[in-house]
């Protein structure tokens, strides 16, 4: 079977595994107290060019997602986000769980749009009981989206600035963030999510980690975050498993030998191993789209990502799962099927050849 259902299919990077290896006698605090976390925190504050941000490490997205937006949010709050954001969608209620209701706005190619936000709000506050109502507290929105698709960095600008001038904070899913950062003619960079959004998250998970995310708060933690964290159930004993990935993911693309004890060599977003996984994906995604092209697949829409969407007939699509693991999107009409094609850190040219040939037997 050809893998292309998801972009978590494998462990993890070579570096990771070298990296566990190398400190797994390594006696270290918990909690994620350790060393290892504390350098991968430096390395990510150095990456986001915001020296001053909390770093924390969580194990998984949806994890993330409901730790951070319950506490971000007053008990008599709820999150906007699109109607097709994943805590609207995927995450089984995981929001609605905390007492907090997800307020959807209408999604346009997987994106909200900040006059739409803005009038939201605005009708909220303008409705004479609105005391009986779920106050929008927050903001959430993917990047990239449910979709593959982008936030240009004019689109987050207007998002930010809605969310301040209403005293919102606006809270970025980074689940995939790698790819968005290092798709050709993304404006948006790690330093610009620092500088718009009040928590955002980097997905390890998604982007060659066995497992993690870090968030990250620019400009400064809700109160007693690590309790909260703790009364979910997230925070991890052994943080260090974190805190080792994200040092790795974070390290220079190209590492060179330092002297033993010297201080963790930090860099521009660019230059990290994480951006270079992001960067082999979307070019693994190049030809993925080339690949589907040439064989008249339609596409579902335009993704300048990792993750590609395509329309085939019902009979296709079954013949399809045979032989190749993609994921189902919806139900195009009664004939047809949009499902999606995912590249990762670990596709290589080989995988996108074997589709071709297959793609050209059918």
């Amino acid at each position: 079977m050809l893998a292309f259902e998801n972009d978590y299919s494998e462990g993890c990077h070579p570096r990771i595994l070298e990296a566990f290896a190398r400190t797994n006698f390594e006696s270290a605090p918990g909690y994620g107290t350790d060393r290892f976390c504390a350098q991968a925190a430096a390395r990510i504050r150095s990456a986001c060019n915001a020296p001053d941000a909390s770093v924390f490490f969580l194990t998984g997205g949806t994890q993330a997602n409901q730790v951070v937006i319950d506490a971000l949010l007053k008990p008599w709050e709820g999150v906007v986000a699109a109607e097709t954001g994943h805590v609207a969608v995927h995450e089984a209620g995981a929001i609605e769980a905390t007492g907090h209701k997800v307020l959807a706005l209408p999604q346009h190619d997987g994106k909200v749009n900040a006059g739409e936000l803005r009038e939201m709000v605005e009708s909220f506050y303008g409705d004479a009981n609105h005391d009986h109502m779920v106050f929008p507290g927050a903001v959430y929105i993917s990047h990239p989206t449910e979709f593959g698709t982008l936030y240009a960095l004019s689109e987050l600008e207007e998002l930010s600035a809605v969310c301040r001038a209403h005293r919102m904070p606006l809270y970025v899913d980074g689940a995939r963030l790698a790819y968005g950062l290092a798709a050709p003619g993304s404006d948006v960079t790690l330093p610009d999510l620092a500088r718009l959004a009040d928590a955002f998250y980097i997905g390890g998970t998604k982007v060659g980690a066995l497992c993690g995310e870090a968030v990250v708060f620019p400009h400064g933690e809700p109160a007693h975050f690590v309790t909260q964290v703790k009364s979910h159930g997230a925070l991890l004993a052994k943080g260090r498993l974190l805190g080792v990935q994200f040092d790795a993911l974070f390290s220079p693309a190209e590492p060179e030998g330092a002297a033993a004890g010297a201080a963790p060599a930090l860099c521009a977003a660019e230059d990290t191993l994480y951006y270079a996984l992001g960067a082999h994906a979307l070019a693994m995604a190049e030809r993925l789209k080339r690949v589907l092209a040439a064989h008249d697949l339609p596409f579902y829409l335009d993704s300048p990502t990792n993750q590609q969407f395509v329309v085939l007939e019902n009979g296709a699509y079954e013949r399809l799962r045979e032989r190749v693991r993609v994921s189902f999107w919806e139900r195009v009409d009664a004939k047809r099927t949009a499902v999606r094609f995912a590249t990762s850190w670990a596709t290589r040219p080989e995988d996108i050849e074997a589709l071709d040939r297959l793609l050209g037997d059918r």
